[in-house]
């Protein structure tokens, strides 16, 4: 009488490939969601600089920064507004209903005000953030890994969105 079933080297090859197969989907799961994480962390900093914008329109300048965040939340005078919780506003007009924040709580936006060389201040700003895909074309100066500038968003920042007459290395 001979027994039906698998042999213990069938078992091993089928547990083998399906361990290789479940690495490659993990694996590509990983960079999906790096990637979706980079692509809030654009929008966002493009979403700002619009507001951004808009502030400056109605101000002749943009907004005071400190210590990497915005100065124009609601108080008398303006105070510090937080990342994530924060309506960006003059107190007539809002022009971000909470200031977004970035997808990993390690990590966070940077915001600072430029004072152009013979303009008064105020007229220029850079927002950084920290890009976590190092192939991302994106990165400043084309690097991910090695960032021209040495601002902290959790890790040294390597994207950045400016105003147009500012660049993120001034």
């Amino acid at each position: 009488m001979k027994n039906k079933g698998f042999t213990l080297v069938e078992l091993l090859v089928v547990m083998a490939i399906l361990g290789v197969l479940v690495t490659l989907v993990a694996g590509g799961f990983r960079t999906a969601q790096m990637r979706g994480r980079d692509s809030k962390r654009k929008s966002d900093l493009k979403e700002i600089a619009n507001s951004l914008e808009v502030y400056y329109s109605d101000h002749g300048q943009y907004p005071d920064a400190s210590n990497g965040t915005i100065v124009a939340c609601p108080s008398d005078p303006p105070s510090v507004c937080t990342w994530g919780a924060s309506e960006f506003t003059d107190g007539a007009t809002v022009y971000f209903k909470t200031l977004p924040t970035d997808p990993v709580a390690s990590q966070n936006y940077i915001y600072r005000a430029q004072e152009i060389a013979g303009i008064s201040a105020n007229q220029g700003y850079q927002l950084f953030a920290r890009l976590e895909n190092p192939e991302d074309q994106n990165c400043l100066g084309g690097n991910c890994a090695n960032s021209p500038v040495a601002h902290l968003c959790g890790e040294v920042c390597n994207f950045a969105v400016t105003s147009a007459n500012t660049s993120p290395t001034d």
